[in-house]
């Protein structure tokens, strides 16, 4: 067995591990402390409807959604061999916000329900993609350029339109506005928890059909030509996959930052450039990282609960400022 493969496994082996360790932990602390020997055998009605009707299911969205952020942002910086791009470059976060800030100022969940909320965000994701492509696609060929700064521009479009609302709405909305815009893992759907997890794991494993191709696209797409690949088939594919990851991701946890930015950074670091290692540590890596600054965000101010969004980013702009120190160094 080669030294490679060995180092892969290794690391692997780790993060598994590390995750899981972050799960156990989730599920024992909050406002109501769980012990380790009652998690798998809970003495009470009570103990068990904390463990399995509500942190459960957080950790399990919170897995789903880290997981398929830190893919999104790897296949994005991959695809526009840019450092600095994340799944929110381009857009969707902006356009599933103004959808989701619109349902909440006309009343739409108080007839329809709360499922409303992930309905508005992936069509307004949805929309923002479609746009975006429309746009960045010229003679048939997709701008990578012209797709990111398309992206950005409409990014800063969504937030002016959502500041807009926010100024004009009534006081009342603006605590459901301000909520979501910051993220939550507080889904009480269990079936959207579940479309989150199968489409996380379907992106990680549709993701390597293409890894070979990411680690070609780091040479440059004339190099990935050269070297067989259909360069324009592979970009579209490559930008409706992490899109319709991030779009699912903002639909039912709202906007969570910094997690598809700061993971690829930092595996990068520990396992390499090559995208056949790159993808699943990250894809462990996001999960578990999204699951602890969960658990700091029910339980820093407890019983109080701050948004997950604002933990991931004083923890996430902490460590990416670190983390550009070390490749600096």
């Amino acid at each position: 067995m080669n030294k490679r493969l060995i180092n892969w496994l290794s690391w692997s082996s780790i993060l598994i591990l590390v995750v899981f360790m972050v799960m156990l932990l989730s599920l024992c602390v909050g406002s109501v402390k769980v012990p380790l020997t009652q998690i798998f055998n809970p003495s009470d009605e009570i103990t068990k409807e904390i463990l399995f009707k509500i942190r459960l299911p957080r950790i399990i969205l919170g897995f789903a959604v880290g997981g398929a952020l830190a893919i999104a942002g790897v296949i994005l910086q991959g695809l526009f061999r840019n450092p600095l791009v994340e799944p929110y470059t381009l857009g969707i976060s902006g356009g599933a916000g103004v959808f989701v800030c619109l349902n909440i100022v006309l009343k739409v969940y108080q007839k329809f329900g709360v499922i409303t909320f992930p309905i508005a965000g992936f069509v307004g994701a949805g929309l923002v993609i479609i746009l975006v492509y429309i746009l960045s696609i010229k003679e048939g060929k997709l701008r990578i350029q012209g797709l990111l700064l398309t992206g950005v521009m409409i990014s800063f479009i969504s937030s002016s339109l959502i500041m807009l609302i926010m100024a004009v709405t009534k006081s009342e909305n603006l605590h459901g506005i301000v909520f979501w815009i910051m993220g939550s893992l507080e889904e009480p759907n269990i079936f959207l928890v579940k479309m989150a997890l199968t489409v996380s794991i379907l992106g990680l494993l549709i993701s390597y059909v293409f890894c070979l191709d990411l680690n070609a696209f780091s040479c440059g797409e004339e190099e990935a030509h050269h070297l067989g690949i259909d360069v324009e088939k592979t970009k579209r594919l490559l930008f409706i996959l992490a899109s319709l990851l991030t779009g699912v991701c903002v639909s039912v946890a709202g906007i969570i930052g910094f997690v598809g930015l700061l993971v690829p950074h930092l595996m990068r670091m520990l396992v390499g450039e090559d995208h056949r290692i790159l993808l699943l540590s990250s894809y462990l890596c996001g999960a578990g990282f999204l699951i602890f600054s969960d658990t700091l965000a029910r339980t820093i101010i407890s019983p109080l609960e701050l948004p997950v969004g604002v933990i991931t980013g004083i923890m996430g702009g902490s460590l990416f400022i670190y983390v550009l120190s070390k490749r600096g160094r």
